[in-house]
């Protein structure tokens, strides 16, 4: 698999089709509901067992990886089938979760050589850059990512992917569910809502072997138990809704499930890694690295206003540039809110959490500054900035591409160790 690119949504379908005719025996596609727009969710299942195990791949517009993971599973299935028959179960795929998302971010994977596609060979694969990918980049405002669907009491309609992926979990009641993420830049982490024995050193094993850093704390769960550098388990008080920077409380999926029993697992893998996140020594002085991250941020967030305002009254027109202009205005404005509560909690202790911090302090402006560029119609003064930010962060922290083959098998071999953990 070296050298294979992530493939886009229509590749993804595509590619489902073809191996589900080639193998009508061994496994299935069917629809399972509709995106807002209108777009087909596809569920691809293999194995005959009256047990349950379900991926969810896609949540995030901006994180192909889960898919290409997915669909090579799938077709390993089918050409060993006994890999699934001695476990007595059914593996079900949804392909990807939020398809209008994805067709907005799919983009950078068309681009040109050189512009972040990391396909068309070896050559290809091994210089994707940074620039590339946010120059195209896209992520749904925190509301409109169907993973996370409102809490009751809040009057926003429920996403119909959310709705559909809910159904899917309730007709499944699945022994354990995967969702599949990525990180544009940083390391690699889990997170369980129940420990699973041995878990955390397979974990780290697998990584270990591939050359992929973990994070020693993620700040993703931050008030989840750290049950080893990258391990993070749900702790059995933990209330069953989550709030993002912005204040918008939602119920998460993988949280749903677990009224079935379910084991819930999010596997991270990064795109392009940083390997001083995974380091353990103290930090002498943790609150100032607080204070320097919380500066880049607030600074990099009042600088974009800056460069905004330059550029006099705009506004965008078409729903994709809506779409871009509101994920990058809230994420413009939760700076404060993300400082209060790197203030509130024990961050920065170890290099590696202040190595993290760092990112996060970078990437959430840079994505905000990617996405104003597009709803804009590319201004020349946010092209500038976008490719600085990102030539900097990659620069600063020494990022290196993650081969995409590695990124799957690292999602691979941790949702198979899982499942036999587990079935």
């Amino acid at each position: 698999m070296r050298g294979t690119p992530y493939p886009t949504l229509g590749e993804l379908l595509r590619r489902a089709r073809a191996t589900v005719a080639a193998r009508p025996g061994a496994l299935r596609l069917r629809a399972v509901g509709t995106s807002r727009a209108g777009r087909p969710l596809w569920l691809l299942s293999a194995g005959h067992g009256p047990r349950h195990i379900l991926t969810v791949a896609g949540a995030h517009a901006n994180e192909p990886v889960g898919g290409l993971t997915s669909l090579s599973l799938a077709e390993r299935f089918a050409r060993e089938p006994a890999l699934l028959q001695e476990s007595g179960c059914t593996w079900n795929f949804l392909l990807c979760l939020d398809p209008d998302g994805a067709s907005l971010a799919g983009r950078w994977l068309t681009g040109r050589p050189g512009e972040g596609r990391p396909g068309e060979g070896r050559a290809a694969e091994a210089s994707p850059t940074l620039w590339g990918y946010y120059r195209r980049f896209y992520r749904p405002a925190f509301a409109a990512q169907p993973e996370f669907p409102p809490v009751a009491s809040d009057p926003r309609p429920v996403m119909p992917e959310s709705e559909a992926l809910v159904r899917l979990i309730d007709e499944l009641r699945p022994v354990v569910q995967f969702s599949l993420h990525g990180v544009e830049v940083g390391g690699s982490f889990l997170q369980l809502t129940r420990a699973v024995p041995g878990a955390a050193a397979t974990y780290r094993r697998i990584a270990a072997d591939l050359g992929i850093p973990l994070e020693h704390r993620p700040f993703d769960g931050m008030g989840w138990l750290a049950e080893s550098p990258g391990v993070l388990v749900l702790p059995d008080s933990s209330p069953t809704e989550e709030r993002d920077p912005s204040g918008f409380t939602s119920q998460a999926t993988w949280l749903y499930a677990m009224r079935h029993g379910t084991v819930s697992a999010v596997v991270e893998a990064p795109f392009w890694s940083v390997a001083g996140v995974s380091d353990p020594r103290p930090v002498a002085e943790p609150r100032r690295e607080v204070a320097e991250a919380s500066e880049v941020l607030l600074g990099r967030a009042k600088q974009l206003e800056a460069v905004v305002g330059e550029l006099g009254p705009r506004s965008p027109e078409t729903p994709e540039e809506i779409a871009h202009f509101t994920a990058a205005r809230e994420l413009m404005d939760i700076g404060p809110g993300v400082v209060d509560t790197w203030n509130s909690a024990e961050l920065a202790t170890t290099v590696g959490n202040a190595v993290s911090l760092g990112v996060a302090a970078r990437r959430i402006p840079l994505r905000a500054a990617a996405m104003m560029r597009q709803a804009l119609g590319g201004a020349p003064a946010l092209d500038t900035l976008v490719e600085a930010w990102a030539r900097e962060l990659a620069s600063t922290f020494d990022a290196r591409w993650v081969p995409v083959a590695d990124q799957t098998e690292l999602q691979t071999r941790t949702m198979l160790a899982l499942a036999r953990a587990l079935v």
